[in-house]
């Protein structure tokens, strides 16, 4: 799929760029529920893309100092187990977060994703075909997946 990692960090990086513009939504309007967004706030679609961006960097760092990642087989079995119940536990930890903690990790956990992948060998993630699907499915794939939901939050926050 991917000639070599800068490849697929350009890509993922252009497919995240739109995302940013939820930095901008005030904070009064974070946690409106958004109809056209599965009735998610701002506040929960952040929380949702960015948990899944975490869950990619501690895989990257798993394989930055090893062949193989715990958290890629902890991952795949706890969603084999509860599936989109960890997306109800995602949403319920963010929305308890301070605003400041939400924006913060909005911020920066992308840029420290495309970081750290820049030191995996690419033999463990790139040239890999497992490892690699799992980051194209929680970054390009996954921001694509909602990208109907980041309109509709940009759309109704800038009313």
């Amino acid at each position: 799929m991917y000639l070599n990692a800068l490849e697929f960090l350009e890509e993922e990086r252009e497919a995240w760029r739109p995302y940013e513009a939820l930095a901008t939504i005030p904070d009064d309007r974070l946690d409106e529920e958004i109809e056209g967004a599965h009735g998610w706030s701002a506040r929960d679609l952040i929380s949702h893309m960015v948990a899944w961006q975490e869950w990619a960097l501690s895989m990257a760092r798993d394989l930055a100092i090893g062949e193989t990642s715990p958290t890629i087989d902890r991952m795949d079995a706890a969603w084999d187990a509860r599936g989109d119940q960890m997306n109800g536990d995602i949403q319920t930890e963010w929305r308890a977060l301070p605003i400041e903690e939400v924006r913060a990790r909005l911020e920066t956990v992308a840029g420290e994703l495309r970081g750290h992948l820049t030191v995996v060998p690419g033999s463990r993630w790139v040239k890999n075909p497992v490892h690699l699907k799992t980051f194209v499915d929680e970054t390009i794939d996954h921001y694509a997946d909602h990208a109907d939901d980041l309109a509709a939050v940009l759309a109704a926050t800038r009313e």
